[in-house]
């Protein structure tokens, strides 16, 4: 049973094997990200968080995902070639891979475990549509601790417990004032 988010191992966005080891020590944002969703502008808050703090101890650890209504297509090689053009991203990307279901990767089985659903910010556009699209195919959506969209993110501090996690509707500057807190 992991302890942490430093007993996982994970692939790289070229498929090799990278132990979250490499990151002890460091303050971690792991994202789940895509490339055409109405929150991938975000890249540009990630971009802007990581620039800032990233000398001071802060990782963003980004793993596309195509669960949610088929919005991160293309391969690693695209998706990274998108992201630094368009967003200049110098964050790590891994491999694309499922963060729900059968096929999901255990290190959101475990981040999910750790920090369960903390429901939309309803005063944004998108939060209220996602709740009531969510609520209309299971009204009891918000108990479960699935990811719900694209640009959730998770929270980790240096010895690699999972402290906060904030859905895509979360404004940056909560987060980046939880960062700071963790730094």
């Amino acid at each position: 049973m992991a302890q942490s988010v430093f007993d996982f191992i994970v692939k790289d966005r070229r498929g090799n094997d990278v132990s979250l080891t490499e990151y002890k020590g460091k303050v971690l944002l792991i994202v789940n990200t895509a490339t055409r969703c109405g929150f991938t502008p975000q890249y540009e808050e990630l971009e802007a968080l990581y620039k800032t703090y990233k000398d001071q101890g802060l990782e963003i650890l980004d793993f596309p995902c195509n669960q949610f209504g088929q919005q991160a297509p293309g391969t690693e090689e695209e998706i990274h070639e998108f992201c630094t053009l368009n967003y200049g991203t110098e964050f790590p990307q891994f491999k694309k891979i499922e963060v729900n279901g059968d096929n999901e990767s255990p290190l959101f089985t475990y981040l999910k475990a750790q920090q369960g659903f903390k429901g939309f910010d309803l005063e944004n556009k998108i939060g209220a549509l996602l709740d009531e699209m969510l609520s209309n195919a299971d009204p009891d959506y918000a108990s479960n601790p699935d990811i719900k969209w694209n640009f959730t993110k998770f929270l980790i501090d240096r010895k690699g417990n999972v402290v906060e996690r904030f859905e895509p509707t979360t404004d940056c500057k909560v987060i980046e004032g939880a960062i700071k807190q963790l730094l």
